[in-house]
């Protein structure tokens, strides 16, 4: 095994203020899930650029991240704003009681984030940290979290406790449409 040894970098080391010199290397990225590597190649007329999904990623590759085609932002509830944004919608309303040291909240945020995009129109989504909220939280009763609420006119419906699959949340928004 090599010993490594550090020496601390002060402002008069000649090596901040010489030039990097060296040939240029190119390595070969790993693909993660999330981010897609594409090799690109640019056509000269009208900078348009072509990508093959498939090719090998080498000079000219771009990593995309598609984050932003997925993520949704399912809006928070308040104490204050509880009543005109859940018991005075027209539509059905999901309410997911979470908190941010909750490891299964974190796991169900993107279950959530599929069922608003997915009833967009027909279910409205929110979700209420019981940390910053906690007499909304009170009032219904939540003990444990995460906890999915689903509210039709006013009334509480239905009420999933835990991180429990999708098509659990899909089967009970189902009876409130």
């Amino acid at each position: 095994m090599a010993s490594v040894t550090f020496s601390p970098i002060t402002a008069s080391s000649s090596s901040l203020l010489s030039p990097v010199s060296g040939s240029r290397r190119s390595a070969r990225l790993p693909e993660f899930r999330g981010l897609k590597m594409r090799r690109t190649s640019l056509v000269r007329s009208f900078g348009l650029i072509k990508t093959s999904p498939n090719s090998r990623v080498s000079r000219g590759a771009r990593i995309i991240c598609e984050a932003q085609d997925t993520a949704v932002d399912v809006p928070s509830v308040t104490d204050k704003t509880w009543q005109s944004l859940v018991l005075e919608s027209e539509l059905p309303v999901l309410v997911e009681f979470w908190a941010p040291w909750c490891g299964p909240c974190r796991m169900i945020h993107p279950v959530i984030d599929e069922l608003s995009k997915q009833y967009a129109g027909k279910l409205k989504c929110y979700k209420v940290n019981t940390d910053e909220s906690p007499s909304v939280a009170t009032e219904y009763g939540i003990r444990s979290i995460p906890t999915v609420i689903i509210f039709k006119n006013g009334e509480k419906k239905d009420a999933i406790i835990g991180a429990v699959p999708k098509s659990t949340l899909t089967t009970s928004i189902e009876k409130f449409l």
